[in-house]
């Protein structure tokens, strides 16, 4: 089963989930803000994206500009950050097994499912 992690506020997001409804494809939400994303599945989740934590935050975010932006932080803390502040995970992740996406643009998803 496909799983997307989503926000609802975020078109590029809302292209995802389209773009699986389109296809037909079934798939399970995660409403990542509402439903917070614990330590040990966002390591999972950058596991199954094969990329390092820095390449999952939002840089242009407000939050990491004025906190963390000029900081020389560890790949364990930035775990810690985004797990405290999910607002600042890349969005969407679409996830298919083993295989994971962030869908942008939203091609890559095609990837994977």
């Amino acid at each position: 089963m496909i799983t997307i992690y989503h926000n609802p506020r975020c078109s590029k997001s809302r292209e995802g989930v389209c773009l699986l409804e389109e296809k037909g494809i079934k798939f399970n939400t995660v409403k990542y803000l509402d439903e917070k994303i614990s330590r040990e599945e966002l390591t999972e989740i950058l596991q199954k994206l094969n990329c390092k934590p820095i390449e999952l935050v939002r840089t242009k975010e407000t939050l990491w500009k004025e906190v963390y932006k000029d900081k020389d932080l560890s790949d364990d803390e930035l775990i810690t950050i985004m797990t405290e502040n999910p607002v600042l995970i890349e969005r969407p992740i679409i996830i298919n097994g083993n295989k994971a996406v962030i869908g942008r643009p939203i091609e890559k998803i095609l990837e994977i499912i």
